[in-house]
């Protein structure tokens, strides 16, 4: 049977292109790059917000919804009797032709009915508080053709959780201003203005006076209307609507004639802006047409001043076109920093263009705002952002370097961490607290990874306070230090790390124990007092970072401690051996009272990924066939068609003192699903055993580019989702929590630097490839600091590993670390 396909890759333009609007779930893009975001389905749903997604909500979504994916910017076309969308959504009248090009922070939706043909380009131009969406209607026909349009999005109240709890404060509170400049149109949203905020948004109609207006929901919807058929729209007549309370939202009407073959271009900006507390209201002195509809004057007119310079900025198409521009090249920019040609078009496009891209978006959003996170109840995750650096840190080091310090000033004293910040004051998110005992370590892994990136050793002499506090401040060095440390100090009967909370895995809640389903497993005040709960998955990532740690002491000349920190590494490694083998795999953890978890012995999760993957990437039991053993049980045990599964078998009851893990049913997430962010540590462990196939084969099983069923996968095809659906789901292969993914960073990592074997160093690159039989030759673009690297791989013969030789510039080198020189330079690499 002939599967369905939604849409294909367009590589030339760097494009994701859907040519069905019924895909099998939203199939989303991210506009905005620095503090304006905004999400964007193929149908023009989603929403906007300023830097923060809970508490500076532009507009409004509604999550879970039936119909799925309602509410976003939206144009309604009548013509004569018939209304529709260019997205298809929310009305759905068939459309001639639809399509969708979802590109690099831009999206342009065009459809077509008896006609006209529509196409929305929606984009946030760099450096700026705002959304343009330039909209090109032509006329296709032979005859003169006048349509009515009509813009539409819907005000939230600021606050997106209160938004959707307080109505009886809410829907008293909207408040609303319309003006009409010479050549625009521009709805202003001043819910609270008066109050104690400082900003406002706006909804402008940029280079046209519309004929008319609306900005009360049931006023322009009808009270028992739908987003498909709204009152308005149906009769082709605006109310002019004036919100007093309710549901503020914002529409402009305009009707449009046109001539055969003749377009035209309408600029909408959906914007925000901030004023200081003595700039906050307009002199209503100053100008005589600021009038309310009573005629008297108003004192609460917003300043428009800013409003006014960003709208006269993108005021034209000459002006919208060059800002789509220079976004253009900001991204020309960025992924020219790596760039590989393999002759497999599905390994350049993902290595080229759609996993750099997703890195960026996630370094922005952490795990805070997707259509599976309502970015409520999330921050900035502390070891989220701290893994994701390693996937954008080559592309905007500046703000990885930022991203650093905000991470470790949220750290305590004895080397704890808050679990989560939130990204407005980049202060402690205090409802998750912390007490994750992973937390600091990766606090190691993404320094090392900026330094290695960057060579600024200088950012350890920054001077970072603990828990945000001034007069607290000590070197980011000592930070790292005590994250070292923290673990040392913590460690269980079996000289192991103690779990906490949980480690990376946050539903593996060991002393929790809860009964109470009203509970947060993360949350819950934990049993913590006696408990001997263990992590392999920690102790792991002790030794691999301990690791890097130790080098990175050695590289400052701190020779004492590096001795320290190794002596530590080998302890733990020791205990591993000891206290961590199971005989054929690695342990999972032992739980509170030390029983075994991830053992042989037990009935059901005999063997989790997490700890396969820690321990083979740190190489612990190397040279006593361990690693090769925990491998091979990898694929024995967990790895299926769509990937290798967290553990197995699956919990098909409840256990208490293993808490949310084994809540979940058999197959989906924390229980026996495919979470694709670990996949790549048994990936990277496969390479460091040499195995280059099998890194292969296990890498091209969750990568988006090798999906083969659309329909079944479910979420979208170019970018890596957080799981898939095991071998034990109802429907195994199927996708969930796309886009925001340390997924993104960890598959980087793997493909470049351990398959690809392109691996920065404190002295430049190290060339260090593990590849499949079938990978003959290669060439990556690599710029480090100061060099411009063309490197070529040559592999005639299929080697898995071992580089025989290298040359830089046509001489050969010792080793195979190439010394980031100022320049260009071509590298040849023999294995």
């Amino acid at each position: 049977m002939m599967k369905k396909i939604y849409g294909h890759f367009d590589d030339t333009n760097r494009e994701y292109v859907i040519t069905d609007p019924a895909t099998p779930f939203p199939w989303i893009n991210y506009l905005g790059n620095e503090d304006f975001f905004s999400l964007i389905s193929n149908t023009a749903g989603g929403y906007s917000f300023y830097k923060d997604a809970k508490f500076r909500r532009i507009t409004r979504y509604r999550y879970n919804g039936v119909p799925m994916d309602n509410g976003g910017r939206y144009f309604y076309i009548k013509d004569g009797d018939v209304v529709w969308n260019p997205g298809w959504k929310p009305c759905k009248t068939p459309l001639d032709s639809y399509e969708c090009r979802h590109g690099l922070n831009y999206t342009r939706i065009t459809g077509s009915k008896n006609g006209i043909e529509v196409s929305e380009l929606f984009f946030v131009p760099l450096n700026t508080w705002a959304e343009v969406q330039k909209v090109t209607i032509r006329n296709t026909t032979d005859m003169k053709k006048t349509i009515k349009l009509f813009s539409f999005a819907e005000w939230c109240l600021w606050n997106a959780a209160t938004d959707m709890e307080n109505f009886q404060r809410n829907w008293s509170t909207g408040e609303v201003e319309i003006e009409q400049r010479a050549s625009s149109t521009v709805i202003y949203h001043k819910t609270e203005y008066k109050e104690r905020r400082n900003h406002y948004a706006y909804y402008a109609l940029a280079n046209a006076q519309a004929d008319g207006f609306d900005t009360d929901r049931e006023s322009f919807i009808g009270l028992y209307n739908e987003f498909a058929n709204p009152q308005c729209v149906m009769t082709g007549k605006p109310s002019d609507s004036v919100a007093h309370g309710w549901s503020p939202i914002a529409s402009h009407y305009i009707e449009v004639s046109l001539m055969p073959n003749e377009q035209r271009n309408l600029i909408f900006l959906l914007g925000y802006v901030e004023n200081a507390q003595e700039e906050k209201y307009a002199d209503p002195h100053s100008d005589p047409t600021l009038v309310t509809s009573l005629g008297a004057l108003d004192c609460t007119i917003v300043n428009k001043e800013k409003a006014h310079a960003t709208i006269d900025r993108f005021r034209t198409v000459e002006a919208v076109d060059k800002a789509f521009d220079e976004l253009h090249a900001m991204w020309d920019e960025l992924l020219d920093k790596f760039q590989v040609s393999t002759g497999d078009d599905r390994l350049d496009r993902m290595v080229n263009i759609w996993n750099q891209y997703q890195c960026m978006i996630t370094f922005n959003f952490s795990r805070s705002a997707s259509f599976f996170e309502s970015g409520i109840g999330r921050g900035m995750g502390f070891r989220d952002s701290n893994q994701d650096l390693v996937g954008f840190v080559h592309q905007v080091p500046e703000r990885a370097r930022q991203r650093i310090i905000d991470i470790a000033s949220t750290q305590f004293s004895d080397g704890g961490c808050y679990h989560q910040y939130q990204p407005l004051t980049k202060r402690g998110n205090n409802d998750i607290g912390g007490g994750f005992n992973d937390d600091p370590m990766w606090l190691i892994f993404g320094t090392v990874a900026y330094i290695k990136e960057t060579g600024d050793f200088g950012i350890l002499d920054e001077k970072v306070p603990w828990d945000n506090k001034p007069g607290s401040e000590v070197s980011l060095m000592e930070h790292l230090r005590i994250s070292f440390n923290h673990v040392v100090e913590n460690l269980g009967p079996h000289k192991l790390p103690l779990i906490g909370r949980a480690d990376w895995n946050d539903c593996l809640n060991l002393n929790c124990f809860s009964w109470d389903p009203n509970e947060s497993f993360q949350t819950t005040e934990n049993v913590s007092e006696g408990s001997k709960a263990e992590s392999l998955m920690i102790a792991g990532l002790f030794v691999f970072c301990g690791r890097q740690y130790a080098e990175l002491c050695k590289a400052r000349g701190m020779e004492a401690e590096a001795k320290r920190a190794t002596g530590c590494v080998d302890d733990m490694v020791e205990a591993v051996k000891k206290y961590g083998w199971d005989g054929e795999w690695y342990l999972r953890a032992y739980d509170f009272y030390g029983n075994k978890i991830g053992s042989n012995e037990n009935e059901e999760g005999k063997i989790f990924i997490e700890s396969q993957g820690f321990c083979t990437m740190a190489g612990i039991g190397m040279e006593d066939g361990m690693v090769s053993k925990a491998l091979d049980s990898c694929k024995r045990y967990l790895d299926c068609e769509h990937g290798m599964v967290l553990n197995t078998p699956a919990f098909t009851t409840y256990h208490v003192e293993m808490g949310e893990i084994s809540s979940y049913p058999a197959g989906y997430k924390e229980n026996a699903g495919i979470f694709c962010h670990n996949n790549p540590w048994v990936i990277i462990g496969e390479t460091v055993a040499g195995r280059g196939d099998d890194a292969w084969n296990h890498y091209t099983k969750i990568c988006p580019a090798w999906i083969k069923d659309q329909t079944l996968h479910k979420v979208e095809p170019y970018v890596y989702c957080q799981m898939v659906a095991g071998k034990d789901a109802a429907r195994p292969g199927e996708g969930k929590n796309s886009w925001l993914t340390g997924t993104a960073a960890w598959n980087w990592l793997t493909i470049t630097q351990y398959i690809l074997g392109i691996r920065p160093t404190y002295d430049g690159l190290e060339i260090d490839p593990c590849l499949p039989e079938t990978m003959k030759e290669y060439t990556v673009k690599r710029k480090l600091r100061d060099s411009e690297m063309t490197i070529t791989v040559k592999n005639p013969n299929g080697k898995p590993k071992g580089v025989s030789r290298i040359t830089v510039d046509g001489k050969p080198i010792e080793g195979n670390i190439v010394k980031a020189l100022p320049g260009k330079h071509v590298v040849e690499v023999e294995m």
